[in-house]
C-alpha cells in the first residue's frame, strides 16, 4: 500500500505536468507524512548525500564544454571536417550529420546538446541541399542519441554514482555500442540518400580548403580520444578531464578560432548552469525516492519475482528491455536511471548480466526514449529549432531508430560488446 501510494502519486503528478524533480520530491514527502513522519528530518541529509559527489562535478563541466564548443565555432569546424570524411563515398550532409554527432557526443556527453548544436547548423543546410525537412530533422535527432552512449557520457556518470562501477570502465563499455549505432545509422542514411538522390554532385577538390579544414577539425576531434585515454589509463579523474575539456574548448574558441566573444561565453555559462541545476535537483530528490524503495525492500522483492519466473532467461531479458524502453518513453534519462537502476540491477546480476553490461543496456535503451513522444528531450529540442511538430519529427526519425533497437538487442545478448574493451584496460 505504501509503495503503491509512492509510485502512484509520482506518476499522477508527472502526468498533470509537475516537473519530474518536484514530482519525485512531493511523492516522497507524502510517503513520509503518512507512513514514517519521524524520517522527515532526514530529507535534507539525503538530498545533500545524493549530490555531494566529486564525480558529479564532471556533469556541469561536460555540459559547459559542449556549450562553449557551439559558441566558439568548434561545432562548425567538426561538421566541415566530417564533410571530407564522407567525400570518398560521395556522402552528403546526412552522413555528415551522423559522424559529426559521434564526434560532438565524444566531447559534450549529452544528446540534447548534440541536437541543439548540430541541428542549429545542419538542419537549414540539409533543407537547402534538397533534403525534405522531416528527413533532415529526423536524422539529426536519431544521430544525437549517440551522444549519450559514446564516451564520455553524462548518463554514464549518473550510472557510476548509482552502481558504484568505475567511470572509466563504463565509458569504455559504451564505446563499441556507440560506434555500432553510428556505423549502422551512417550505412542506412547512405542507402536511403542514394535511393532518393540526396547525395551531392561531384565537386572539384580544393587542396587549400582541405588542409585548413583538416587542421582545424583535427584539433577538435582529438579531444574525445584524449578524454577516454586519460580516464582509462588513470592519468586523470573524470572530473579533471571534464575541466580540461571545458578549458580546451575555451582556448580553441578564444585563441585559435577567435569566434568566442565575452557575451557568447556568458550565455554559454548561463545555459550550462541552468541545465546542471535542473539535473542536480532531480538527483537530490531521487536519492530520497530510492532510499524509500530500499526501506520497503522493493528491489529485493522485484528481483525475487523475476528470478522465480519459470521461463527462459531470454524472455526475462527481453521483458526487462521492454520495461526500460517504456520507462524511457515517459521519463527523462536522469530520473529513469535514478529510479530504475537500483531496482533492476539486482535482477540483472541474478541473471548473470554484469553491472557494466547492464550500464550499456540502460544507456542504449534510455537513449531511444530521447526521440520517442511525448517526453523525448531531443524531439522537443529539435522542435524548437525546426518549428515542427514532434510527431512529424518522430516519423522522420523512425527508420533510423531501428538501428538503435538492433544495437540494444545485441548489447543485451552479446556481453562482449560492452565488457571486452573494459577488460583490456581494467
Amino acid at each position: 500500500m505504501s509503495v503503491g501510494l509512492l509510485v502512484g502519486s509520482f506518476f499522477l503528478l508527472a502526468a498533470i505536468g509537475v516537473p519530474i524533480g518536484f514530482a519525485i520530491g512531493a511523492s516522497s514527502l507524502l510517503y513520509f507524512i503518512l507512513y514514517n513522519p519521524g524520517f522527515i528530518s532526514m530529507i535534507p541529509q539525503r538530498i545533500w548525500a545524493g549530490t555531494n559527489s566529486f564525480v558529479m562535478i564532471a556533469l556541469p563541466l561536460f555540459i559547459l564544454a559542449g556549450e562553449i564548443m557551439n559558441a566558439g565555432g568548434v561545432t562548425k569546424r567538426i561538421i566541415n571536417f566530417c564533410g571530407y570524411i564522407v567525400r570518398p563515398i560521395r556522402g552528403g550532409l546526412g552522413e555528415v550529420n551522423v559522424i559529426a554527432s559521434m564526434i560532438f557526443g565524444g566531447i559534450s556527453g549529452s544528446s540534447v546538446a548534440d541536437t541543439s548544436a548540430i541541428g542549429s547548423i545542419l538542419i537549414p543546410q540539409m533543407v537547402g541541399k534538397g533534403y525534405p525537412k522531416p528527413v533532415a530533422v529526423g536524422i539529426t535527432v536519431a544521430s544525437s542519441t549517440i551522444g549519450m552512449v559514446i564516451p564520455p557520457s553524462i548518463p554514464m556518470l549518473m550510472y557510476a554514482m548509482i552502481s558504484g562501477e568505475s567511470v572509466g570502465a563504463l565509458f569504455l563499455a559504451g564505446a563499441i555500442p556507440g560506434i555500432l549505432v553510428g556505423i549502422t545509422q551512417t550505412v542506412l542514411v547512405w542507402v536511403i540518400s542514394k535511393k532518393r538522390h540526396y547525395h551531392p554532385e561531384y565537386t572539384p577538390f580544393d587542396k587549400k580548403h582541405f588542409n585548413r579544414t583538416m587542421r582545424d577539425g583535427t584539433l577538435a576531434v582529438l579531444m574525445p580520444v584524449v578524454i577516454v585515454l586519460a580516464i582509462s589509463f588513470g592519468i586523470a579523474t573524470p572530473t579533471e578531464v571534464a575541466g580540461i575539456a571545458a578549458l580546451y574548448a575555451l582556448l580553441l574558441g578564444f585563441l585559435l578560432y577567435r569566434e568566442l566573444k565575452g557575451k557568447a561565453l556568458l550565455e554559454a555559462v548561463k545555459r550550462a548552469f541552468l541545465s546542471s541545476s535542473s539535473v542536480m535537483i532531480i538527483i537530490g530528490f531521487s536519492m530520497i525516492f530510492s532510499w524509500i524503495l530500499a526501506i520497503e525492500q522493493v528491489p529485493q522483492n522485484i528481483a525475487a519475482y523475476f528470478l522465480g519466473l519459470q521461463v527462459h532467461r531470454i524472455w526475462i531479458l527481453l521483458l526487462l528491455d521492454l520495461i526500460i524502453l517504456v520507462i524511457g518513453t515517459f521519463i527523462d534519462v536522469t530520473p529513469a536511471l535514478l529510479l530504475v537502476v537500483p531496482i533492476l540491477l539486482p535482477v540483472m546480476e541474478g541473471l548473470g548480466v554484469s553491472a557494466l553490461q547492464f550500464g550499456s543496456i540502460m544507456i542504449v535503451g534510455t537513449a531511444i526514449g530521447l526521440i520517442t513522444p511525448p517526453v523525448g528531450m531531443c524531439l522537443n529540442a529539435a522542435a524548437k529549432i525546426s518549428k515542427m511538430d514532434i510527431l512529424d519529427i518522430f516519423k522522420g526519425a523512425a527508420p533510423y531508430l531501428a538501428c538503435n533497437f538492433i544495437i540494444l538487442i545485441l548489447v543485451t545478448f552479446v556481453p562482449a560488446l560492452s565488457t571486452w574493451l573494459p577488460g583490456l584496460f581494467f
